[in-house]
């Protein structure tokens, strides 16, 4: 893990080296000036990315993945995640209307659907929708797409062997998606191109309270 972690950041890290040479050599301005910063922001950007997944899947092998849960309306939290992505692709991107209540962390939940809709769009093909389904003591949020889909090998850090469906995050968003999947108590798995995370399910009561179905 940590020699593909090193081989990732010295790409990004070789960019940034090789474009303030550069910088340094030829002093550009005006518009050669705005590309090169452009270039430095795109890598630096990459940078804080990768260290961000870097830190998460680390909290998470170390059991201590910050995860605060309320109860939440999965159909509320699936459309919020959707009608994000609809504004910013030409496929159509739905979500399913829901009366499955979940016990989960908006954020960290938004993040994992985000990294699942977003290798939909990059490497899936047609559709993407997203659904709630009950399964037991729990909820699995599902993101499909109509392409080929992926073995469950992706969920691996810095997986290799479907590099087409891995993400665009150095090989982390799917593992990220895992890591936030068993920080709630559930996991995440894939079907060909069906791919789901699991989490506690939460149940109102007779007075409207809302009760935490026991895992």
């Amino acid at each position: 893990f940590v020699a593909d972690a090193s081989h990732e950041l010295r790409t990004p890290l070789a960019m940034l080296r090789t474009e303030l040479d550069l910088m340094a050599q030829e002093r550009p301005t005006g518009v050669e000036l705005d590309t090169a910063v452009a270039s430095l922001r795109e890598e630096v950007t990459r940078l804080a990315s990768l260290a961000e997944d870097l830190l998460v899947l680390a909290r998470a092998e170390d059991g201590r993945l910050p995860v605060r849960p309320v109860p939440l309306p999965a159909g509320e939290l699936l459309t919020r995640v959707a009608e994000r992505y609809a504004r910013t692709t030409p496929r159509p991107v739905i979500a399913e209307a829901s009366e499955q209540w979940i016990l989960g962390d908006p954020l960290r939940l938004e993040q994992a659907l985000g990294n699942l809709v977003d290798n939909a769009l990059h490497h899936g093909e047609g559709e993407v929708r997203l659904r709630a389904v009950a399964s037991g003591a729990l909820v699995e949020l599902h993101v499909t797409d109509e392409g080929a889909g992926f073995a469950s090998s992706a969920f691996e850090p810095f997986a290799r062997e479907d590099a087409a469906r891995a993400g665009d995050r150095a090989g982390l968003g799917l593992a990220i998606v895992r890591a936030i999947a068993r920080g709630h108590g559930g996991d995440a798995d894939v079907s060909r191109a069906d791919v789901w995370v699991s989490v506690p399910a939460h149940a109102p009561s007779r007075t409207g309270e809302l009760l935490v179905i026991d895992r």
